[in-house]
């Protein structure tokens, strides 16, 4: 119903069907293709601490969820959609990768679910009240045409929100870094777009992104919050080769990504309380609506 017919990236995902990758932008794709189950039980967890904020941001602006359509786009395990499902909402999840969608089946089985991504969102345009994309602008290679898909996709009057991790080096990021430096690894490297792709990850940067998309009425803040996770849950993450740390660790020998393990216990202990590893978050949250006709 709301999705384009006659692509191949247009595929409900429903029972047992047997779907891949589709060719979505491949920067924000490839570190998490084929990793979903370690990803949700890890960094999902950090990611998931926005999902109230960036929905209840939404309904500020449209009223209660009760019968409007929202797309979770770069849905993953489906944690926003479900919610988004629970709050009333029409919800459909978008992801690039198979088997976070049937993680997602799982966690929202009212919601519809398409395999496709961004730029090219497989999805009719002005199709949603509100276009929903948690930590995935900050992935993809061409931020740009990735918000200009959202707006596509979003209803005169309609709201897209989306939420990315600033520029500076975040707890979670240090840590790894402390890892391998401890470890005698190479530390993971902060990924930067070429400078024409690229925006500033700061709250006027995102303001600017947004506007620059044809967005009115945007509004940026800051989150911060503190993520609490037990830690073999977190280390579930790069021991699964979830993100930049998780391609370090699993192409590692199995001695040293065990001394990897090690140090990363050793360096957590003072870190835990009340049997978690806390550390603080820090994210961005940006809203805007798709002007009327």
């Amino acid at each position: 119903m709301m999705a384009h017919t006659g692509t191949e990236e247009c595929q409900i995902v429903g029972g047992e069907d047997k779907l891949t990758t589709v060719d979505a932008d491949q920067r924000g794709a490839s570190n998490w293709a084929g990793v979903a189950h370690p990803y949700s039980e890890s960094f999902a967890h950090l990611c998931a601490a926005a999902i109230v904020p960036l929905l209840d941001a939404a309904e500020a602006v449209l009223g209660e969820f009760a019968g409007c359509r929202v797309a979770d786009v770069g849905c993953g395990p489906g944690n926003l959609t479900g919610l988004a499902s629970s709050r009333g909402a029409e919800a459909t999840g978008i992801d690039p990768d198979a088997e976070m969608l049937a993680l997602a089946r799982t966690t929202a089985p009212q919601a519809q679910l398409l395999l496709g991504g961004l730029p090219n969102l497989p999805l009719a345009p002005d199709a949603f009240d509100a276009v929903l994309a948690n930590f995935v602008v900050n992935h993809v290679g061409d931020p740009r045409a990735a918000v200009a898909d959202l707006k596509r996709v979003c209803r005169p009057g309609g709201v897209v929100a989306v939420t990315i991790w600033p520029s500076e080096l975040s707890a979670i990021n240090r840590l790894w870094s402390e890892v391998a430096q401890a470890s005698g690894v190479a530390a993971p490297s902060q990924q930067r777009l070429p400078a024409d792709k690229d925006f500033d990850r700061t709250e006027q940067g995102l303001n600017e992104l947004l506007v620059g998309a044809g967005l009115n009425e945007v509004q940026t803040k800051t989150l911060s919050w503190d993520f609490a996770i037990e830690a073999e849950d977190l280390w579930a993450g790069p021991a699964g080769g979830v993100g930049e740390i998780g391609k370090i660790v699993t192409s590692q020998l199995p001695m040293m990504q065990s001394t990897m393990r090690h140090e990363y216990l050793r360096l957590v202990a003072p870190l835990t309380s009340g049997g978690k590893v806390v550390l603080p978050a820090v994210a961005l949250l940006g809203i805007g609506q798709a002007p009327c006709n």
